[in-house]
């Protein structure tokens, strides 16, 4: 037997192992199977309607792209669209507890699985302390419009000042206690069951879709076209600093409001039928959040000129220049509802990766270890909600946020990468769902993100690699050592 037809082989011979088992978990006491396709969408639009749609609207037109920040919502979908497809191939092939980790394992091998396992961090963890940093700002300005004020050092980074884009007049922080608040909140949640955690996601994801609705249909009224002119204003000199290049850079900024669509891969082990459900669930979410996204871009640089927009809360400031104030309140309880179940998803996610992980040996067995009553990595889930909390209270918002891009968009080429590879290797598999024009839309998949990777500074490709370096050390040091497939 050849090399190259003996990793096959064994490839296959992983899948159907990985299969069985997922077959054999599901009669047993594993994962607890309480989410249907409705269920699963619902938690992708939780994960992806969140700061990205009251937060980052604002500051990719401001700094980058003008009123072309439309555009570079529609890039950073397409993208996501390329990626997702694969994601839906790959869930219903091998629906288990994982996502991208388990996909790059069985198809490019443990080394690789471990890197993209390490790197999701940066997308989960680093992505619920940024999100809650977010929520924060608006609870603090939420309560400032009750008259009440917390003591500035308790809600403000202790690090702040280290950012390179903090103000003089920064408070010296000690902590920020509303980020690090609603994660303990949301920890507690998901530890008690996915029955309950789905439940509440559902119901805040109504509550936030219908405001983000009211925001199109009231602020379309209150659109100036002349604020659309030009679409694309010139570029400064500079890279990135409007232009199309501003427009492509502006697109890597947004593309954090799309992190969110490839957790409900990871919630597949959960889900009741997981070959129709994930799929759906994947796409369905990915397409409504992307025309809500360009809708409600349309509407903000429409009510205001962009320069305007570099604020924290700009969907509030565009329904306040509408004349209809209460409308900016609802927006400002919206943006809430809505960075609450973001923050939900990705905790949820970053504790299926590490269980997925932990049963291939590769992390300690604690992180695999299920609540007798409740059926969920209890455990994990409170050791991960402390660290995030932890990051979210020290750290302010724009030196966490600056990883998570980069992180995800690796992990995404890699799922192009696995579909090419196991089409390849193995085109007798029976597949649930096929991604069409294969290989040519995995390869547009890839070639997208590695230009909205290319858009980054290179600060942020340095980090990366000085984060896969410490995941590299603890892989050689526990990893190799412990891991069960072999």
């Amino acid at each position: 037997m050849s090399e190259v037809a003996r990793k096959n082989y064994l490839t296959r011979k992983s899948l159907e192992a990985i299969i069985a088992e997922n077959d054999a978990e599901r009669e047993g006491g594993g994962l607890k199977r309480a989410l249907g396709w409705g269920s699963l969408m619902a938690l992708g639009i939780g994960g992806i309607i969140g700061a990205g749609i009251f937060v980052l609207t604002g500051t990719a037109a401001a700094k980058f792209a003008g009123p072309g920040v439309t555009v570079s919502f529609l890039l950073s979908g397409l993208a996501c669209a390329f990626v997702a497809l694969c994601y839906a191939e790959l869930a219903a092939l091998i629906p288990v507890a994982g996502s991208t980790y388990t996909y790059t394992y069985v198809t490019l091998g443990e080394i690789f699985a471990w890197i993209i396992g390490w790197n999701l961090v940066l997308e989960y963890a680093a992505g619920a302390a940024t999100v809650a940093v977010g929520w924060a700002g608006y609870f603090n300005r939420v309560l400032q419009g009750f008259g009440i004020n917390l003591p500035p050092e308790f809600t403000t980074a202790y690090f702040a000042h280290a950012s390179a884009h903090a103000p003089p007049e920064t408070v010296h922080g000690v902590f920020n206690v509303p980020a690090a608040a609603i994660i303990f909140l949301l920890t507690m949640i998901l530890v008690r069951g996915t029955t309950e955690s789905s439940t509440f996601n559902n119901i805040i994801v109504a509550i936030k879709v219908t405001v983000v609705l009211l925001v199109i249909f009231f602020g379309a009224a209150h659109v100036d076209l002349a604020n659309w002119t030009p679409l694309v204003p010139e570029n400064k000199g500079e890279f990135g600093i409007f232009g199309w290049s501003g427009v492509v850079r502006g697109a890597s900024v947004v593309f954090f409001a799309y992190i969110g669509f490839d957790a409900v891969s990871t919630a597949a082990q959960e889900a009741h039928t997981p070959q129709r459900d994930v799929p759906i669930g994947i796409l369905g979410s990915l397409v409504i959040c992307t025309v809500l996204y360009v809708a409600v871009a349309a509407v903000a640089t429409g009510v205001v000129n962009y320069k305007e927009l570099g604020v924290p809360d700009p969907i509030a400031l565009a329904m306040d220049r509408t004349g209809q104030t209460w409308i900016s309140w609802v927006v400002k309880f919206g943006a809430l509802a809505g960075l609450t179940t973001a923050i939900l998803v990705l905790l949820f996610g970053q504790t299926r990766v590490f269980y997925a992980m932990a049963q291939d040996g590769l992390l300690p067995p604690v992180f695999a270890k299920l609540h007798d009553r409740f059926r969920t990595p209890a455990v994990s889930q409170i050791m991960i909600g402390f660290f995030v909390a932890l990051a979210a209270g020290l750290l302010p918002i724009d030196i966490l946020d600056e990883m998570v891009s980069i992180g995800t968009l690796a992990a995404f080429c890699l799922v192009c990468m696995a579909v090419i590879h196991l089409r390849r290797a193995h085109p007798e598999m029976h597949r649930p769902f096929r991604a069409p024009g294969i290989p040519f839309m995995p390869i547009l998949g890839i070639g997208s993100c590695l230009a909205l990777m290319v858009a980054l500074p290179l600060e942020t490709w340095l980090r990366l690699l000085i984060w896969t370096g410490i995941g590299l050390a603890i892989y050689m040091f526990y990893g190799i050592s412990h891991a069960k497939r072999g």
